[in-house]
């Protein structure tokens, strides 16, 4: 599992960005500089035009917030999305102003959805899919959650286009992180992106996946279908 360096926040998201090909906005800026010499450093930089990184997808947060979520009866009734993103500069200026999962309630889930596509069960494209689940010890996955999402974002798994999304569980004892992907009886696809997820997060433990169906009908005692 990737461990925790000992370094500041702020570095470890610059060096996150560098590691997996979505850059941070202070390392586009000082880019811009280099490329643009003597002409980039004079004059009102509020004038000049920023330039955008477009990501192939957009992609939304959603967030489950645990005191509203206990008082409702329906299952996903208390989800609701937070932004919509479509570009590098985007997604940075978000993740840079909202919680870790180390940081949020216990009972909190926060998912990051491709655009149109609702974290749920009963999406037309997520029914006939299936997760890939990891299990941290309580507020240990805040990195992982990090490369995940960058992963994600930067299309860095050779079957992005299966991918869904991801979403974070955190509990009082334990946090999760989900992967989300479109069609369950495709193996090798679901294959290829367990093993390649769990190469982005340095992870060596053993993972399995689940079938949405599985889960709908026998919740807890759902099987995995495939382990990595």
């Amino acid at each position: 599992m990737v461990e925790e360096v000992a370094k500041s926040e702020e570095q470890r998201t610059t060096d996150a960005g560098k590691h997996r090909g979505v850059r941070s906005d202070g390392e586009e800026e000082e880019d811009r500089q280099k490329e643009g010499g003597e002409n980039a450093s004079s004059g009102d930089s509020s004038l000049r035009p920023c330039k955008r990184h477009p990501l192939e997808h957009s992609w939304t947060f959603w967030f489950d917030n645990p005191s509203v979520k206990s008082k409702q009866v329906a299952w996903g009734s208390s989800i609701r999305p937070i932004y919509t993103f479509s570009t590098v500069e985007e997604f940075w200026s978000l993740y840079n102003n909202i919680h870790r999962p180390s940081r949020l309630a216990a009972g909190a889930d926060l998912h990051c959805f491709k655009n149109r596509i609702e974290p749920k069960w009963e999406d037309p494209v997520c029914a006939g899919g299936g997760k890939w689940t990891m299990t941290f010890p309580k507020s240990k996955s805040d990195t992982c959650w990090l490369y995940t999402l960058l992963a994600m974002i930067g299309e860095q798994f050779d079957h992005g286009d299966e991918i869904c999304g991801a979403v974070v569980n955190v509990r009082s004892r334990q946090e999760k992180i989900v992967l989300w992907t479109k069609n369950a009886a495709n193996q090798p696809a679901q294959m290829s992106i367990g093993k390649q997820w769990k190469e982005f997060l340095d992870c060596n433990d053993m993972i399995g996946f689940i079938f949405h169906e599985d889960a709908k009908k026998l919740d807890r005692g759902a099987k995995n279908k495939y382990t990595t």
